[in-house]
This record gives structure tokens, C-alpha cells and sequence, in this order.
């Protein structure tokens, strides 16, 4: 890896000086092809079950999409305040405060991934069964959430890792590290499926590998690393006084990222109840939709990062030159993808599934969910934005009644009166045109209050 030049880390931006639409998007393509080769290796799990097992294996697999999405979303929010702590810090040149920073992240990931998948093993069936997964498919469902729940730990080491990396401007080591794992991971899953002859326990011990490996590497750079992200083995321990800060920012936007994952659960167990052909079909339209969100996620984590580390300098100018440049390059880059993955939706949903009717349901998903998710990146760019400043409580607040209020009342009002999957899909274009208007609002409010109490 060039990265690293006789054990010495040298992959840095500065983030405080010089232009900002060529530093943004040098972190944020690397970030945003992380999410999809991410959704690649996951999707190429779906499409081995989907071609070599059957349509049930795939269906039992993407009935848990929405629950693993919940699950990882409070975490990967705390490791977003990780960032942004970690990131302040670089901006104030504050080294200790760094130092002690990276090591608490660490360790917390490591206790966090242990105590879920203890809580995760207890509640497995008892949770899919309450999400009226059918029957027939309730046990392979079972069995990969349990398997899958084993690798936590290091699933979230390696998100935490990842943060500490991105916190100074380097999105392309962990890229290298996830490329490394998911190459593996595809050869295994290949081997146990066609040698083994398993079925979705074989795709879920595979993935457990290739966090191991991914997080294992990443943890290695750490220790070699000569910067001050580097960690030393006799200084883990949680600091009391940088936790509180990573929780006061990480879990407003971890439960940013639950409301989107619980009101998707809750679409989630109405599609279950229209069947397996919509399972199936919802599975594969999910696989492809995601790397429009990966786009459009990666901008608004990046602007959250930059603006962490100028606000943490003082410099609130540019930090409204983060926002604008990064809400400008991701409309462009979100646009073009989401109309891509539109336009070839047909031949991409064959990837998964051969059968005509999941295709054609499938379709109906990536018309209403891929085509229209541009609307989403208003939404991530203002609540990155504002993370950033260090508030992570008034985007989850209007996420929480936006998103999460208007589907689930979709759900339970419209939905009822006619039991139609293009009806449940309008939800999605809805709950973010809500969403995006009243977080338009609340940012100009914030702007405002924030200019007045600046020196």
C-alpha cells in the first residue's frame, strides 16, 4: 500500500486551507465507493442465493436487511461522533486530545460490538417472527441474522476504524482494506456454497471473515501508523469527558439513521405480508437502489468532516463553503447515478433473479425509490452539515417525525385501504420531500443563532 512509506502513515488532507472542491471530492469518491463495493460483495451474496440456492434463500436474507440496517445504525452514528470529536480536535491541533480520542473509539466499538451480539442471539427469532417473516422462510432467516450477529464486534471496529481514518481526510485506506476482505469473502461464500453445499449460513460466516479481515488490517495500519491517529496497545481506555462528547453528537445522528432503518422496517413487514415474490423483489431493487444512497451518504458524512475540523479552527466562513460545495457536487453525482440505475434497472434486477414477476415488482421499487432519491441528498447535506457544528439533535428530531412519522402513517392509513406494492413504494419520494422542507427551514434558523453567538 503507497499509503505507507517505511511504516510512516503520509496520507493527509489539509482541510483548513487552500480549495475545497477538489478536497472534497478526493474524500468523498474514495467514501462513497467504499459504501458500494461494500453493497457490491453484499449484493453478490444475494445474487449467489438468488442463482445457485433459490428465490426463498434470497428472500430470507434481504427479510433481514432492515434489521441489520437498524442495528448498525446507532453504532455507525456513534462512530460519526468519534469523527467529528476526533476531527474538532485536529482542527484546534489539539494532539492529546486526539490521542485519547482514537483509543477510546476503539475500545468502545470493541465493547459495543460484544454486547450486541449477545442482546442480537437472545432476540433473533422472537423479532422475526414479529416482522410476520414467512414461515417457510423463518428458519434460513434465523439462522444467517444469528451467524452474522457473531461477527459485530468487529463489523463495528472496523466503522470505527474507518472514522478515525476519515477524520483526517483518508477514505482510501479503508476502501483498499474493504477490497482486500470482500475479495475473500466472495471465493468463500463460492466455496460453501458450491463445495460445502450451504445455503445463506455459508453467506453469512463469509461476510463474519471478511470483517475480520477488513478491521484486522485496518487495526494493523493504526499501530504502524507515526501520526498522531496512530494506537499503542498500553493506552486503551475510555475517557470519560471525550465520550460524553462523542454520544452528545453520535447518537442523535446513530438515531438519525434508526428512524430511516425502523421506518423501513415497518415497510419492511408490509412487503413480507404481499409475499414472497415481493420479498424477493424488494430484496434485489434494494441491492441496486443503495449505491445512490452510498453517493449521496458519502457527501454528507464529508461535509460533516470538513466542517468539523474548520469550525474546531473557527473559520465559520468556510464552513458554509463546505455545505455549499458539497450540496452542489452531490445533486450532480446523485442525479447521474440515480437516473443511471433507473435506466438500466431491468437488466440489473436479472442479475438477481431470472423470474419475470420479481423483475417487473422489482422494477416498481427502483422507479420510485432509485429515481426519485436526489430528493434524499437535500436532507444528508444539511444534517451533515450541522453535525458538523457539533448539533445532531434537531436533524434526528425532524428525521424522526419526517421520515419516520409519514411512513409509518402511510403504512398503517393508505396502505390499509388498498394492499398494492406500487402504493407502499410512493411512501419513500413522500417522506423525504416532508423531510427535506422542514430541515431547509430549521438550518436557516440554526445558521441564523449560530452567527449571533460567534464572536
Amino acid at each position: 500500500m503507497n499509503a505507507y512509506i517505511k511504516g510512516r502513515y503520509t496520507r493527509k488532507i489539509d482541510m483548513l486551507h487552500g480549495s475545497l472542491w477538489d478536497k472534497i471530492l478526493i474524500v468523498a469518491l474514495p467514501f462513497a465507493l467504499t459504501g458500494i463495493m461494500q453493497q457490491l460483495f453484499m449484493a453478490a451474496d444475494i445474487a449467489m442465493l438468488g442463482q445457485l440456492v433459490g428465490k426463498e434463500a434470497m428472500a430470507a436474507v434481504g427479510s433481514n436487511s432492515s434489521i441489520i440496517a437498524t442495528t448498525l445504525s446507532l453504532f455507525i452514528g456513534i462512530s460519526l461522533g468519534a469523527n467529528v470529536v476526533i476531527a474538532g480536535f485536529i482542527g484546534q491541533r489539539n494532539e492529546k486530545g486526539v490521542h485519547d480520542a482514537v483509543h477510546t473509539a476503539v475500545l468502545v466499538a470493541l465493547i459495543c460490538g460484544l454486547v450486541m451480539t449477545v442482546i442480537g442471539e437472545l432476540i433473533t427469532r422472537p423479532l422475526l417472527v414479529a416482522l410476520a417473516v414467512p414461515a417457510e422462510l423463518l428458519d434460513m432467516a434465523v439462522m444467517y441474522l444469528r451467524i452474522y450477529l457473531l461477527g459485530m464486534p468487529v463489523i463495528l471496529l472496523y466503522n470505527f476504524e474507518s472514522s478515525i481514518f476519515r477524520s483526517q481526510g483518508d477514505t482510501r485506506t479503508p476502501l483498499i482494506c474493504l477490497v482486500i476482505s470482500g475479495l475473500v469473502k466472495v471465493v468463500l461464500n463460492l466455496a460453501f456454497i458450491l463445495q460445502l453445499g450451504m445455503t445463506v449460513d455459508g453467506v453469512a460466516t463469509g461476510t463474519v471473515i471478511a470483517n475480520l479481515i477488513s478491521s484486522s488490517l485496518l487495526f494493523y495500519f493504526l499501530r504502524r501508523s507515526k501520526s498522531t491517529i496512530a494506537v499503542h496497545m498500553q493506552d486503551f481506555r475510555i475517557d470519560k469527558k471525550i465520550l460524553k462528547r462523542m454520544l452528545q453528537i453520535g447518537v442523535p445522528a446513530g438515531l438519525q439513521g434508526m428512524v430511516f432503518s425502523l421506518s423501513n422496517i415497518c415497510i419492511q413487514s408490509a412487503i413480507n405480508s404481499l409475499g414472497a415474490d415481493v420479498m424477493a423483489a424488494s430484496a434485489a431493487a434494494f441491492n441496486i437502489e443503495i449505491f445512490a444512497y452510498f453517493i449521496i451518504n458519502a457527501f454528507g458524512q464529508v461535509c460533516t468532516t470538513f466542517t468539523s475540523q474548520n469550525y474546531g479552527a473557527r473559520q465559520l466562513e468556510r464552513c458554509r463553503q463546505v455545505m455549499k460545495i458539497s450540496m452542489i457536487q452531490d445533486l450532480l453525482f446523485s442525479a447521474a447515478i440515480c437516473g443511471l440505475l433507473v435506466w438500466f434497472g431491468i437488466p440489473l434486477l436479472h442479475l438477481f433473479n431470472t423470474d419475470g414477476a420479481v423483475v417487473a415488482l422489482g422494477f416498481i421499487r427502483l422507479k420510485y425509490v432509485a429515481g426519485l432519491e436526489v430528493i434524499n441528498t437535500v436532507i444528508e447535506i444539511i444534517s451533515g452539515s450541522m453535525r458538523g457544528y457539533g448539533n445532531s439533535l434537531i436533524p434526528a428530531v425532524i428525521t424522526f417525525f419526517g421520515i419516520c412519522g409519514t411512513r409509518i402513517t402511510w403504512v398503517y392509513t393508505i396502505f390499509q385501504t388498498q394492499m398494492d406494492f406500487e402504493i407502499l413504494m410512493i411512501v419513500f419520494p413522500v417522506s423525504w420531500i416532508v423531510t427535506a422542507a422542514a430541515i431547509c427551514v430549521a438550518y436557516k434558523i440554526f445558521m441564523k443563532q449560530l452567527n449571533s453567538d460567534m464572536p
